[in-house]
């Protein structure tokens, strides 16, 4: 009996926000108070600012994704599945799980943090020729694909073949793209030494985004610094430009310019996950609307945060700001998340967010790095030891951290492989394949899911 009149807390996402609220729910809530489920489609949270060193192999996948089973004190029960519908009126989540089924999970709280995908465009063949970097799949991929160009370059007696193979276009300036760009391209050109009949000078990284300068929160004197290490490094640096279509052998740029590759990899920003539109809630910026308690306005129980959430920034003095979508933001959210439920189980007051952004840290590989911890400008090797510190540091297992610690070292001592796991398959992989943004159900389907889904209702 105790079982059934527990309340349910349902917590949707196993990010940076929502394993930080599960985690403080178990250490702060008694263990007669509630019962928390956590929906997620994999049992680890992925340290997702590392995704760009597992793609050119300095890290190991297994590293960056920390096991949500490893506390012998862990009590969350772990529904494996995504949620791709909620019905606010009704408390009903449904999550189609991984083998495909739709499940009614009822709930008395919920607790949104269902991320966000890559945000994409309207141009003509980049679902369907382009790579993301979003996903832990998407970078063991990317890695496999990029040696594959070179052994196929190799190989190849046509030059025209052999040149388009090494050349690689990476879309978007900010943190990923550029991340993504420097440690490929280091990869590259430490493979190209194994390969005699490569001549080194074919290969060309492209790095172009939209905006007038690479990675403008950085500021303007890092993010030259950065664009300057890049370019010294041989990488052509477009600004003012985007794509205007993809094919599979070539790219157009929008400045007219076509460029022969099989390689066009997408970080173009990112955008709220799109459960946040079977809510019928408002939105700010096509995130959530949030108090700054995190709670949604005219939905008792309901709570949002990281980056589908618009959570509003009282650190800052300008008006309407919210919080950007970064993990120190999101692993914070998460506790003060879980404090609010915890105070609303209680009948205790909520408290706001309110948190002053510490910096910003960019690992452009190697003894290169950029960063701007608590406004202060570094470069070069003070700055990819901050850099690093503060990954390592915000890593949630000391099995996790020594993982990673492991792998930095090794590289350092051994220098790179360049061996294809097997993970690049006979048939190509794109973008589209791997988020699956095509899963989600219209607030229609969600009512008539949760109306006639009798006899589908997950267990408390």
């Amino acid at each position: 009996m105790n079982t059934v009149t527990r309340p349910k807390v349902l917590v949707v996402g196993a990010g940076f926000a929502g394993v930080e609220c599960v985690r403080r729910l178990e250490r702060k809530l008694g263990p007669d108070e509630a019962d928390v489920t956590l929906v997620t489609p994999y049992s680890y949270q992925l340290y997702l600012p590392l995704l760009p060193q597992v793609a050119s192999g300095v890290l190991t996948p297994q590293s960056i994704a920390v096991s949500l089973r490893r506390s012998k004190k862990y009590r969350t029960r772990i529904l494996p599945g995504a949620a791709v519908g909620v019905d606010l009126k009704a408390k009903v989540c449904v999550v189609r799980t991984i083998t495909d089924k739709l499940v009614n999970e009822p709930y008395d709280y919920i607790v949104l943090a269902p991320g966000s995908v890559t945000r994409t465009f309207d141009i003509p063949g980049l679902l369907d020729h382009a790579f993301g970097m979003k996903t832990l799949a998407e970078a063991a991929y990317i890695r496999d694909h990029v040696i594959t160009q070179l052994d196929l370059s190799d190989a190849s007696d046509d030059p025209a073949e052999k040149a388009a193979r090494l050349q690689f276009v990476v879309v978007g300036g900010g943190y990923a793209g550029t991340e993504t760009t420097a440690c490929l391209q280091r990869l590259t050109h430490a493979a190209v030494q194994r390969y005699p009949r490569l001549d080194p000078g074919l290969i060309k990284w492209h790095l172009i985004d939209i905006a007038p300068r690479l990675m403008p929160e950085l500021g303007e004197k890092l993010g030259r610094s950065a664009q300057e290490i890049l370019r010294r490094r041989g990488v052509d640096v477009s600004l003012g430009v985007s794509i205007d279509k993809a094919g599979a052998q070539e790219v157009t740029f929008t400045d007219g310019r076509v460029v022969p590759t099989h390689t066009l990899i997408w970080t173009a920003g990112v955008a709220a996950s799109p459960l946040i539109g079977t809510l019928g809630a408002e939105t700010v910026r096509g995130r959530l609307a949030v108090t700054a308690e995190m709670t949604v306005p005219g939905h008792d129980g309901v709570f949002a945060l990281g980056d589908a959430a618009a959570v509003p920034d009282l650190a800052k003095d300008e008006k309407g700001a919210i919080c950007p979508p970064t993990a120190q933001h999101s692993m914070r959210q998460g506790k003060k998340v879980a404090d609010n439920v915890i105070a609303t189980l209680r009948g205790e007051p909520l408290m706001p967010y309110v948190h002053k952004d510490l910096g910003l840290v960019v690992d452009l590989g190697g003894r290169d790095a950029v960063s701007k911890p608590l406004g202060i400008e570094l470069r070069g090797l003070p700055a990819q030891a901050v850099a690093r510190g503060y990954h390592w540091s915000a890593l949630r297992t000391n099995v996790a951290k020594t993982r990673v610690m492991t792998n930095w070292l090794l590289n350092a001592v051994a220098g790179d492989d360049f061996v294809r796991t097997g993970f690049q398959a006979r048939r190509p992989a794109r973008l589209k394949d791997f988020e699956h943004s095509d899963s989600y159900l219209t607030p229609e389907q969600v009512r008539a899911q949760v109306e006639g889904g009798a006899g589908k209702t997950g267990k408390g």
